[in-house]
């Protein structure tokens, strides 16, 4: 728990003389009275490792001995028989480092005495309905009780301004278990190779995926795993479907899992039988040559724009030399004309959320890379089966290659460079 209380500690000083409130995540219903998988607020968790629904967690320096206060579920045994075991006020404090604990249900009548004569709040609105509600019912409350020589809060600040940028910067222990989420996707992508057949449906490719993940501890993929075969890979965003894998093709499976609240996120596009087309070797070497001058950039001081660029520029270049485009280079960039093959950008960053937080601008300028920023480097080519100008050879082919990289002092560090991409290391996994 010390990474945990570093975080609050380090939060608290930003925030200076402010209080900062950080709402659970709210249970979301399936259907009928059967609920989501609940999975913790990402912001709540990193500052406490509290995974329960119907929590609140208050930081302040106003209050001498409550700077740290949590709001959760009390130990209840008639509903503990049913969702399992709760932290409750006890374990709030005991177990999560809270100075003071309370009931959720007395939120509304203890909020109040922490937001009072305090100048900022730091919180961040439009993200959870209820609890704006609940924070707005405090502030009217404290408002009209001004006769009485209390004040509400005169600004409020996005809790993202201070708290987003320490997560932007990855700890040790962070990369530790970023690496481990890196290895149980190795494991994941491996499997899929190996069992892949023509015959099988892309949702069995998918529940292979999903067991991975579960057998090697992972609570859960970091994101709804993209399994596209044929011209579903041209898809970006396609889920696994019952699509039949045939002979010939290849299939696109872009997956991560989520281990202690850290994501990975990798793509390999490999041939169902094992060995690629001339057609199909062409458009992946151009991917690859592009993905590997797009990790080489990756340092600090470069930005992600620099990044898209060099991947934009070695695409283009790749699809000239195959003849899928026809002109120069620098026209061809110019006018966009790529964007019907790759129309997407190459990086996002990459934390507890698979398109992690931090500002891409500071300034109105493209942010430089630092060391421990965690990124992703992603090129493809999508030759849609309706692409106009293009012959019917190519049509069909998507191809997309995806590594998970951490910046270093030196350069860069990736987490997920094991994982076969070489097109012999391909096709000798596919056994």
């Amino acid at each position: 728990m010390s990474e945990f209380e570093a975080r609050r500690t380090q939060l608290l000083e930003a925030i200076g003389d402010g209080v900062a409130v950080f709402p659970s995540a709210p249970l979301a219903v399936r259907n009928r009275d059967v609920e989501h998988a609940y999975r913790q607020d990402s912001d709540l968790y990193y500052l406490t490792g509290l995974d329960e629904p119907e929590s609140v967690l208050v930081l302040t320096n106003q209050h001498e001995e409550h700077r740290v206060v949590l709001f959760v579920r009390p130990k209840k045994r008639e509903r503990e028989i049913w969702d399992g075991p709760r932290a409750g006020v006890e374990g709030a404090v005991q177990a999560f480092g809270a100075d003071a604990a309370f009931p959720i249900d007395e939120l509304a009548k203890r909020l109040p005495d922490y937001l009072g004569n305090v100048e900022r709040l730091h919180y961040r609105l439009a993200q959870n309905d209820q609890a704006d509600a609940q924070l707005f019912d405090c502030l009217n409350l404290l408002r009209r009780g001004e006769r009485r020589g209390v004040t509400a809060p005169e600004v409020i600040i996005d809790s993202s301004v201070y708290l987003h940028e320490m997560r932007l910067r990855k700890s040790q222990d962070e990369l530790a278990t970023m690496r481990q989420a890196a290895a149980i996707t190795k494991e994941a992508h491996l499997r899929a190779m190996q069992i892949t057949q023509p015959g099988m449906h892309e949702y069995e490719l998918d529940a292979e995926l999903l067991h991975v993940f579960r057998k090697h501890g992972s609570e859960r993929p970091a994101y709804e795993s993209i399994v596209g075969s044929g011209p579903n890979a041209t898809i970006l965003h396609y889920r696994a479907g019952t699509r039949v894998l045939n002979d010939g093709e290849l299939v696109l499976i872009d997956a991560g899992c989520e281990l202690g609240y850290y994501a990975s996120d990798v793509t390999r596009t490999f041939p169902v039988n094992g060995r690629f087309s001339d057609e199909q070797r062409a458009v992946y070497e151009v991917v690859l040559h592009t993905q590997k001058a797009g990790i080489d950039a990756v340092k600090p001081g470069v930005t992600l724009q620099a990044i898209h660029d060099r991947a934009v520029r070695a695409i283009t270049e790749g699809l000239v030399e195959i003849g899928l485009l026809e002109g120069e280079v620098d026209g061809l960039i110019e006018d966009k004309k790529y964007e019907p093959f790759y129309m997407h950008r190459t990086s996002h960053w990459l934390g507890m959320d698979v398109h992690d937080v931090g500002h891409y601008y500071v300034d109105g300028k493209h942010r430089p890379l630092e060391p421990g920023f965690v990124l992703t480097v992603e090129p493809g080519i999508y030759i849609a089966t309706d692409a106009e100008g293009v012959d019917e050879r190519w049509r069909g082919i998507g191809i997309r290659i995806e590594d998970d990289l951490v910046v270093s002092e030196g350069g860069n560090d990736v987490l997920t460079g094991d994982i076969p991409k070489e097109i012999d290391d391909v096709e000798a996994a596919c056994v």
